[in-house]
């Protein structure tokens, strides 16, 4: 069977392209090996149940491995004590059935508890056999959950936990299992964030023994360039692996579920449409725009956390168009949530959205709301969009002459502080119905402030840099250009484009053309 890049369930080697699991796979057996109980916290679709999976073969030689998916258990086992001391037994049993190194005793004692549907029956009994077992065992016993979101907010699972937890704390007088791992999106050390707002918050999990889990679980460059040369060993498409793998990393930050859905659509769509293209970076681009624009659960979630928490909706508007630093707090709860979910990373203390893909989807979202396409520099763009356009390229000085003209005709009387927070947010929505459909937008991180920031148009394959900034008089506009030269030289272009927003009263607004060594600045000043 001719393998294929999976974005849909748990990714297996024979079948799929994968990057190569070995180095987390080591350091997660460490954990192991020292006995910890820990959790697995990661984001939707970040690979947690197939790490479970790669994992539990890889500790077998070692260890016997019960691996579990709470997700086969009904809601109508969570519904007492009893009931859950059944369903689990079943579900343990069905794993050690056929395993050798399991006595039957063990077998028989899970038997009977899973068929035991006396209602005092209860979780001490379940622990009592664990702990028999792992006694009599010659080899230690490893618990792996996974999807334990299915109960987390289940007093139940909490009674589970907590006996967990007073085994673990009793291990040197009473065997228990060698390591305990639970695999889920919520942190289930602090249970608040599975409840809804309007309920009771339930801090303090009983699971609090769980270990601090160190691994990064998302994709490197270098083990996207291992799963590209696997594929390139397959079919031979003469592409550049490492320049690919470099772009791929660029606009995913190795988010799993979003390197391989460019990969996917890539190989299943561009390369049989035209395999010239579609291992290049104008293929990777239209990946890029494709994914963009496509509705999955993964950006459903993303913006259904925006409109469930406004503060979170704020906090992220501030970020991508006023270039707010925004430091981080672990005890802020929009952070918490928009961390635990993957959407944004901590980098030198401060938030940053987690890759160019959201940050994209971002802007898309709130540049294309009614309301704002309803505004009259998103009409105004839209109506004059043909004459931008010259030979299927953007022709950008005329974009930079068209909204200076238009800004200054709506918005020239405003204040200084309405360009420094709206300015460079209304140059965005100008470009919106030029570019969609055709090509895209993204601000770099690391020029993302308030005072300026690095905008990058991919369309057609080319791509545009246009650095926008609060004019703060000479010296620091000759900074800035010496910035963007810079950068050019970084994305191999010979010109760039400035746009300056200024409240000096002898401004001469209009473009002019500024040529700097071998590089070309065309800047207009609004």
């Amino acid at each position: 069977m001719e393998k294929m890049f999976n974005v849909n369930g748990v990714c297996i080697p024979g079948l799929h392209y994968m990057v190569d699991l070995k180095d987390r796979l080591d350091a997660i057996k460490a954990m192991v090996d020292a006995g910890q109980y820990f959790a697995i916290n990661k984001a939707r679709q970040y690979g947690k149940t197939t790490t479970l999976r790669a994992l539990a073969g890889y500790l077998k030689d070692d260890y016997i491995v019960i691996s579990l998916d709470f997700q086969r258990m009904s809601s109508a086992d969570f519904a007492s004590e009893s009931a859950f001391v059944n369903g689990l037994a079943r579900e343990i049993l069905r794993k050690v059935r056929r395993m050798e190194r399991v006595s039957g005793q063990v077998k028989t004692e899970l038997s009977e508890l899973s068929e035991n549907t006396n209602t005092k029956v209860r979780m001490a009994d379940l622990f009592d056999c664990f702990s028999d077992w792992c006694g009599q065992s010659a080899v230690p016993v490893v618990l792996l959950i996974d999807e334990v979101d299915t109960a987390s907010d289940n007093q139940v699972f909490l009674d589970f936990l907590a006996q967990l937890r007073a085994d673990y704390l009793d291990r040197m007088e009473l065997p228990t299992f060698q390591s305990v791992i639970l695999a889920s999106v919520y942190d289930i050390r602090n249970m608040r964030h599975k409840l809804r707002r309007e309920k009771e918050h339930k801090r303090n999990s009983p699971w609090n023994v769980s270990a601090r889990f160190p691994v990064d679980m998302s994709f490197s460059a270098v083990e996207i360039v291992g799963m590209l040369n696997e594929y390139e060993a397959d079919r031979g498409t003469g592409m550049d692996v490492g320049m690919i793998a470099d772009l791929i990393y660029a606009y995913t930050s190795g988010y799993p579920y979003l390197v391989s859905a460019l990969c996917k659509y890539i190989d299943e769509e561009l390369y049989v449409s035209d395999s010239d293209v579609a291992w290049t970076k104008a293929g990777v681009l239209e990946a890029v725009k494709h994914l963009i624009c496509e509705k999955n659960p993964l950006f459903e979630s993303l913006i259904e956390k925006l409109n469930d928490y406004p503060e979170m909706r704020e906090m992220i508007y501030l970020l991508l168009f006023q270039g707010q630093t925004i430091a981080y707090s672990a005890d802020d709860y929009a952070m918490d949530i928009l961390l635990m979910f993957g959407f944004i990373r901590v980098e030198h203390e401060t938030i940053q959205m987690a890759n160019r893909i959201f940050e994209t989807r971002l802007y898309n979202y709130f540049l294309t709301l009614p309301a704002v396409q309803n505004g009259e520099m998103y009409r105004l763009a839209l109506r004059s969009k043909n004459q931008f356009i010259q030979n299927g390229q953007l022709d950008m000085e005329q974009i930079l002459a068209g909204f200076v003209e238009h800004f200054n005709d709506i918005y020239g009387d405003r204040d200084m502080r309405f360009a420094e927070e709206e300015g460079r947010r209304y140059f965005m929505l100008y470009l919106k119905p030029i570019i969609n459909g055709t090509g895209n937008y993204y601000v770099e991180a690391r020029t993302r402030n308030q005072e300026r920031t690095d905008l990058i148009i991919d369309y057609l394959g080319m791509q545009y840099i246009i650095e926008m900034k609060i004019w703060r008089g000479k010296s620091y506009n000759e900074r800035g250009e010496k910035q963007l030269v810079e950068y050019l030289d970084h994305y191999h272009l010979q010109k760039g484009y400035m746009l300056s927003f200024s409240f000096n009263k002898t401004k001469e607004t209009g473009l002019k053309e500024i040529r700097l060594g071998d590089k070309i600045l065309i800047e207009a000043v609004v």
